[in-house]
């Protein structure tokens, strides 16, 4: 079992100033699950940061990364299909390649749930292995 987290619960949980902070690092700190990245979201949480707090956030991200606090997981050659599958189905929606790659990660995963701050996107997703997600924290 994995915990996916996307990018509005990686940025609030390095912005200790962000209303969501502390909901999201309480997720965080009681789940006992491997806590799972998403590659393409780190480009997203980097932009994020190093434009609205400098580079300190991200260097600690990777830190916790390279010590295992969390994984990433690069996309897999199959994943590709299904990201341009959503991206067009859900083009009037603005879903676009990040939040696809979310949601290719979790069916791939099978997790019946995503930890995320986006519920305008992902509770209109559609994943093909459950009938909706489940959105972390509450």
């Amino acid at each position: 079992m994995a915990l996916v987290l996307d990018t509005g619960l990686i940025y609030a949980l390095l912005d200790r100033s962000d209303k969501d902070h502390a909901r999201c690092r309480a997720l965080i700190e009681q789940t006992r699950e491997r806590l799972v990245v998403p590659a393409p979201v780190l480009p997203e949480v980097d932009y994020l940061t190093a434009t609205r707090m400098g580079t300190g956030p991200i260097i600690a991200l990777l830190d916790d990364i390279s010590r295992g606090a969390f994984t990433v997981d690069d996309l897999e050659i199959g994943d590709y299909a299904r990201v341009r599958e959503v991206v067009d189905r859900y083009a009037d929606q603005d879903v676009g390649f990040v939040d696809a790659s979310v949601l290719a990660v979790v069916e791939r995963l099978e997790e019946p749930k995503l930890a995320t701050l986006d519920h305008r996107h992902f509770s209109v997703l559609h994943p093909r292995h459950i009938s909706a997600l489940h959105l972390l924290p509450d």
